[in-house]
């Protein structure tokens, strides 16, 4: 079935508003920033976007403009942006528990080596109080004598 001209533009209208209110962020419940709602929110048959069809330049033109507003930061999908700020916190959680089970892995070897030296200096404080009780006999040195020295007559 063939359309008039007026009846083309009406849609080519509709898809326009469609096209600004979606990259505005007014996305309808369940859908998305993508052709498929594009098409449902202008009530025009979705294949009519592709190929040699008469809207296939408005698919083209609204790939673009969401391309450039990602460009420059803005996702006007609120599940997109909600999808990337996970994607985003979730690279950042796994690097601090890589940090932290780094830290870990240091903390345990340290305590290891400071429980192998405490246990080390223990053995040794055994042992010399042992090899200090087995020796009974304790020499005094002698006193230190004062001599005065005087004078010779």
């Amino acid at each position: 079935m063939r359309i008039t001209a007026a009846q083309r533009t009406e849609n080519e209208n509709r898809i326009r508003a469609a096209m600004d209110r979606l990259l505005r962020g007014e996305i309808p419940l369940g859908g998305k920033c993508d052709i498929k709602t594009l098409a449902h929110e202008s009530a025009v048959d979705r294949t009519a976007f592709y190929g040699c069809r008469p809207y296939a330049h408005l698919r083209v033109e609204f790939e673009h403009r969401l391309q450039a507003l990602q460009g420059a930061g803005e996702i006007p999908d609120p599940r997109e942006a909600q999808i990337t700020r996970l994607k985003t916190e979730i690279t950042k959680l796994k690097e601090r528990l890589t940090q932290s089970e780094q830290t870990i892995d240091e903390l345990t070897d340290f305590r290891t080596l400071a429980l192998a030296r405490l246990a080390a200096q223990h053995e040794e404080i055994v042992w010399l109080r042992e090899s200090a009780a087995r020796t009974n006999r304790v020499t005094l040195l002698p006193a230190e004598r004062t001599t005065t020295v005087g004078s010779c007559s």
